[in-house]
């Protein structure tokens, strides 16, 4: 507890021997031994009633998990995928109903204002939606790539044999290389 090692220990009895005197020192001995075992009983008493109180933490936090499991179960139980679904397809079919706005204007006079410069020309734009919607792109002048030559029956064609071979002679021989002889 106080770290002290058995010099320090003979020490301090040598100097209680010669202070208190040899007929008080065991009854010294004994109150402060008695002294030493209240404080370390208190000590235990405090360092086990922190111990219940943490285990009643955290019996309190499992108590509310364990609530907490239980609510998403019976949340999950009232779960029908099947109705959500048609509920999500029935919102998806139904159309917007066109005389809801019968009775508003489609357009205003205040639409009409003379004073506004003309609406931008339409814009050039790819189809893809490269483009913001009311830019104007700039027109392209690039040179187009020369049209290749329209494709006839001779680009099909089986190219000929060459002319240092006779065609009849070729004819007359197997596959094997040798002649026959009718």
């Amino acid at each position: 507890m106080f770290n002290l090692g058995w010099g320090e220990i003979l020490l301090i009895g040598i100097v209680a021997l010669i202070a208190i005197g040899p007929k008080e020192l065991p009854g010294v001995l004994r109150s402060v031994g008695q002294a030493l075992a209240k404080v370390r009983r208190m000590a235990n008493e405090f360092q086990g009633q922190f111990q219940e109180a943490l285990r009643e933490a955290d019996i309190a936090d499992l108590k509310k998990q364990a609530e907490d499991v239980a609510s998403s179960v019976t949340d999950i139980s009232k779960y029908d995928p099947l109705t959500d679904t048609q509920k999500e397809i029935e919102k998806a079919f139904t159309l917007p109903d066109p005389m809801a706005d019968a009775g508003k204007p489609t357009s205003t006079a205040e639409d009409f204002n003379p004073d506004d410069p003309a609406p931008p020309p339409p814009v050039n734009a790819v189809t893809d939606g490269a483009t913001l919607p009311g830019t104007v792109l700039p027109p392209i002048d690039i040179p187009l790539p020369e049209m290749p030559a329209p494709v006839t029956e001779k680009d099909f064609a089986v190219a000929t044999p060459a002319p240092d071979k006779p065609a009849d002679i070729a004819a007359d021989k197997p596959a094997g290389g040798q002649g026959v002889k009718a």
